[in-house]
């Protein structure tokens, strides 16, 4: 079997979305699942779902979200809001030309993929996310949530990517670099020691790659997949993902009026054991029952860390084909 680098079988698209372009790979035939990243990433976090979705009788099909990749990147912060994002979503379906899908997320994809089901349930009949769990919208607004972890000693790494050119500063110089150590600080077999200063925080006056874990590389994360990832951002840049940190407040405005709204299609969560946004999100998880009626299972994946597709494809893939199978017939 080719390396993952080198997938074979798979259609590259670039469909017309609302900001220009989006950057489509597709595999295989059946309902549509529509696989949406997290950050920094692109599609290529996919590169282990696409064949087995595909073989199991799926048409499966892994985008560059806005701002990454092959995809439109604009300039202005206010297009990275989720109505954005979601009308992307739709336009993917639409161009493919399907009128439903079942939407997966990792990361920053599944907090997308979570409010693309629940803004456009005409559309998006069945919702999976990958280590963050669905919170609805409401409470406070979150640059003020998030100026308050810390304590005041320390910067919270979304305070600090919501500066604009700040985090960029840091990066542009050894984007590969700093994406491995990144990897690195949030894998199960490379996360930095127990007592060892948290990644997620930067020190006043430091900048956050000063916490990533040195000389360590994930296991999951081979050279040739390391130079995909870096390929795509030292050709982007940094910007168009970082946005999406930047219009946190307008989503706050924008969907003021969901407030405390269920995801009601049948879903599926799954999470790391050792990945922060599982343990700080706990509570969204014990919420489930009220926020997500229809799941149909929770998994925590012991030992594993962020990365979760990445780090134990085997057994999310087992886990995703198991959901599907449950769901309805598509209509």
């Amino acid at each position: 079997m080719p390396h993952p680098a080198q997938l074979t079988d798979v259609t590259h698209h670039l469909l017309p979305g609302p900001a220009g372009r989006i950057h489509a790979v597709e595999q295989g035939s059946g309902p549509l699942v529509l696989l949406l990243h997290g950050f920094p990433e692109s599609w290529y976090s996919w590169r282990h779902q696409l064949p087995v979705l595909a073989a199991a009788g799926h048409r499966a099909v892994a985008v560059d979200v806005r701002g990454y990749g092959r995809s439109s990147k604009p300039d202005a912060v206010d297009a990275y809001r989720m109505l954005d994002l979601v009308a992307d979503n739709v336009a993917v379906v639409e161009a493919l030309g399907e009128t439903s899908a079942v939407v997966v997320g990792h990361d920053w994809g599944a907090t997308v993929a979570a409010h693309s089901a629940l803004l456009r349930p005409d559309v998006f009949r069945a919702v999976g996310l990958l280590s963050v769990p669905y919170t609805p919208p409401g409470g406070p607004r979150p640059t003020e949530v998030f100026a308050q972890l810390g304590g005041g000693q320390e910067e919270f790494y979304v305070s600090y990517f919501q500066e604009p050119g700040r985090a960029e500063r840091e990066i542009e110089p050894d984007v590969r670099g700093w994406l491995a150590g990144f990897y690195a600080a949030l894998s199960a077999d490379t996360l930095p020691a127990p007592g060892a200063p948290d990644p997620h925080f930067v020190s006043p006056g430091a900048t956050l790659r000063d916490r990533f874990p040195t000389g360590r590389r994930p296991s999951w994360l081979g050279e040739d997949d390391l130079d995909v990832y870096a390929g795509e951002f030292e050709r982007t840049g940094l910007t168009g993902a970082l946005n999406r940190y930047r219009a946190m407040d307008r989503d706050w405005k924008d969907l003021a009026g969901f407030a405390g709204a269920p995801v009601t299609q049948p879903s599926l969560f799954l999470g790391g054991a050792l990945d922060a946004s599982t343990t700080w999100l706990s509570d969204a998880i014990a919420a489930f029952p009220t926020t997500l009626p229809a799941l149909h299972a929770s998994h925590i994946l012991e030992g594993c860390g962020h990365w979760i597709q990445q780090e134990r494809p085997e057994e999310v893939n087992r886990h995703l084909l198991d959901w599907l199978a449950s769901l309805p017939t598509r209509p």
